[in-house]
């Protein structure tokens, strides 16, 4: 293939970095990638970049549309607006899209893909999940093809990486270190769709249908953010030997497919333990294969635009691939599971210190089928309340739930329990011979 000529739409961080890998001395695709038009919200806006010799549109839509473009590279963001709207349009024409829009394709990525087979365009978002991490590449291309993946499970936003590390290392609570991020630019104004779970939603949306070859649907996934992770819960976890994550995570159950994104505990010695700070990471269970784990930045304008750019490079060499992995007539139907039915679970209670409390929390685990595995006390709390954590012992969701209800409204709780649950260690494969 020749060179191709590209249309960049948004040029903020990513986009960016972007330009600048395509404007170094040695460009990327050795000059054969040609940026020819832009799009940005302010045309005056100084750059560190040229586009001076580029085509400029105020609008999204009419450079996917109109433009004289082999590319579409969209870096806007949201699944609705001009990004979805210049995405289709780019596709109908039969031109290339390359997004870093993980919102747009978890939430209408069939239709997508079966606008860009109609056209023979590709569609590609190595740069949707996991920033410099390629994820989408190495589960599309290497290993769901000879492999049979069981679970995909990994942290998948950098920002509540660093607020649930950051608490951890320096005891103070979430709000404080909300608002410190957020005064240094690592969190949003609008800390939403990064702290109530919905951006790594988006992600293991994605991850879970290239990884088990279905359509994306975001609206299964189950969702839980970090908002109500206390820095007590954090503290009492490490002293059990946990560290708390946001965790997302795809697996199999039976025929099904679950998709879920919760904070959870991870034992020290789990792989996704030691990650810290802003990085991402992904740990794929596949057999023969069995345990991977990928760990790197996962935002910023150097790791987001060099997955761009992969996906650039892949579409000059002819090498780009169906979005999921196959055909969207070979996609296999999205069969949402439902909520896990086993596991062992961390439970936080904060009651009045009176006697007889201990015995009665275990009586009513008891007597809903629920067996304690750990037991923590903390007596240096402060306050007229105790909190008390204890771990589990498998046992099925709703016997827990049950349990939970019943604790939560005897007159010695101080205020609502919280549970979590606690993730497998070891890889649950099955040996493979």
């Amino acid at each position: 293939m020749g060179a191709l000529k590209l249309g960049v739409a948004g040029l903020g961080t990513v986009g960016g970095g972007l330009m600048k890998l395509l404007q170094a001395p040695t460009p990327l695709g050795g000059g054969r990638l040609q940026p020819v038009a832009v799009c940005a919200r302010d045309r005056g806006r100084a750059r560190d970049f040229d586009i001076s010799g580029l085509e400029w549109f105020d609008d999204a839509e009419q450079l996917a549309a109109t433009g004289d473009i082999d590319v579409f590279v969209e870096l806007i963001g949201g699944a609705e607006g001009p990004a979805r709207r210049a995405v289709e349009a780019a596709l109908d024409r039969g031109v290339h899209v390359v997004t870093a829009n993980k919102a747009l394709l978890a939430t209408h990525g069939l239709a997508l893909a079966e606008r860009a087979e109609r056209s023979s365009a590709h569609l590609a978002y190595e740069a949707a999940v996991a920033g410099g991490i390629p994820v989408i590449k190495a589960l599309r291309d290497g290993l769901a093809g000879g492999n049979r993946v069981h679970a995909v499970s990994g942290i998948l936003n950098g920002t509540c990486n660093y607020l649930l590390t950051e608490m951890e290392t320096s005891g103070r609570p979430f709000a404080d270190v909300l608002s410190d991020a957020q005064r240094l630019g690592y969190a949003e104004a609008d800390p939403t769709t990064d702290v109530g779970g919905f951006d790594a939603g988006h992600k293991i949306a994605l991850l879970s249908a290239v990884a088990f070859g279905t359509a994306p649907e975001f609206a299964s996934v189950e969702i839980e953010g970090i908002d109500h992770v206390t820095l007590l819960d954090i503290r009492m976890a490490g002293k059990l030997g946990y560290r708390i994550k946001l965790l997302a995570k795809a697996e199999r159950v039976e025929d099904t497919v679950r998709v879920h994104v919760h904070p959870a505990l991870v034992a020290f010695d789990h792989p996704l333990a030691s990650v810290g700070g802003s990085l991402n990471a992904v740990v794929i269970d596949a057999e023969p294969v069995g345990r991977l784990s990928f760990v790197g930045r996962g935002a910023g304008a150097g790791p987001t635009a060099s997955a761009v750019a992969a996906d650039l490079l892949d579409i000059l060499a002819g090498a780009a691939r169906a979005p999921f992995g196959r055909r969207v007539a070979d996609l296999a139907p999205h069969s949402p599971a439902a909520r896990a039915e086993e596991g062992r679970f961390f439970l936080r209670i904060l009651v009045h210190d009176k006697p007889g409390v201990i015995a009665a929390i275990a009586d009513r685990l008891a007597k809903a089928g629920v067996s304690i595995e750990s037991f923590l006390q903390d007596p240096a709390h402060g306050g007229a309340d105790v909190p008390i954590v204890l771990t589990t012992q498998r046992c099925p969701r709703s016997a827990l739930e049950a349990a939970v209800r019943h604790i939560g409204a005897a007159d010695f709780i101080a205020a609502p329990p919280r549970t979590m649950p606690i993730e497998e260690t070891r890889s649950a494969l099955r040996t493979w011979s």
